[in-house]
């Protein structure tokens, strides 16, 4: 206890862009109830819509989504 933990934002990233995949809806929605942090990580790298606005989702770009698809797959697949 009371040890500061190294927080490893690209695999959270990861793990945020394939449960982003979970929730896909309309060809390439998703919800966006992940952190803010990571979800505007996820835009600067060209994977998803600005997060920020009233819309209760974004969308996939076409990258974000092969590869949304692909770490869902290597994440959660048995």
């Amino acid at each position: 206890m009371g040890r500061c933990m190294e927080i490893n934002t690209q695999r959270i990233d990861e793990a945020v862009l394939a449960l982003l995949y979970l929730g896909l809806h309309e060809r390439n929605r998703s919800w966006k109830g992940f952190d803010w942090d990571a979800m505007g990580r996820l835009h600067e790298k060209g994977f998803i819509t600005d997060p920020v606005g009233k819309a209760k989702s974004v969308a996939f770009t076409e990258e974000g989504l092969q590869e949304a698809r692909r770490l869902f797959e290597l994440l959660f697949s048995r």
